[in-house]
């Protein structure tokens, strides 16, 4: 017993099964794509892992030479003890010095600097006086500036 052929059905199927198709290789497509784009991104991944790798290694060896410089070179272990831990040795003088006044903060708003400095008027005696001789003092204004809050005190001798 055969089968009769019916060809409406078939034909009816053949784009289901067609469309099936594409949107299976579809789905493969965008899944390799995906998986590729994961790959590369692992390889990246990998190749930024060994390079730090390599320069921890090139940190290490450093760090060893160090060591052995330490162990072999007492003047370097003194000087290290002293600049980075701050050590003296008994009678050593410390001289302390001030430190920098700190930065103003952002938006403080400082004084011009177009605006001049206040001026010392120190007295100064030339001509023939200098020499011992009677004559008239004369004032001179020097141009060296003043710090806020500074006194300004006459020289020696004069009044």
């Amino acid at each position: 017993m055969t089968r009769p052929d019916t060809p409406g059905r078939t034909a009816s199927f053949r784009p289901v099964l067609g469309a099936a198709v594409l949107l299976f290789v579809a789905v493969l497509a965008m899944a390799g794509t995906k998986s590729y784009r994961d790959l590369e991104a692992a390889r990246q991944r990998r190749d930024l892992l060994e390079s730090r790798i390599e320069q921890t290694q090139a940190e290490i060896a450093d760090l060893h030479n160090r060591i052995e410089q330490l162990h072999s070179d007492p003047g370097a272990l003194e000087r290290l003890a002293r600049e980075d831990l701050g050590m003296v040795r008994p009678g050593d003088v410390i001289i302390e010095l001030p430190q920098d006044p700190p930065a103003p903060k952002p938006g403080t708003i400082l004084p011009s600097p177009a605006v001049p400095a206040p001026m010392a008027v120190v007295p100064a005696v030339s001509g023939p006086k200098a020499a011992g001789t009677t004559g008239t003092p004369k004032t001179v204004a020097t141009a060296s500036p003043v710090p806020d809050g500074a006194e300004i005190t006459p020289l020696a001798g004069h009044p």
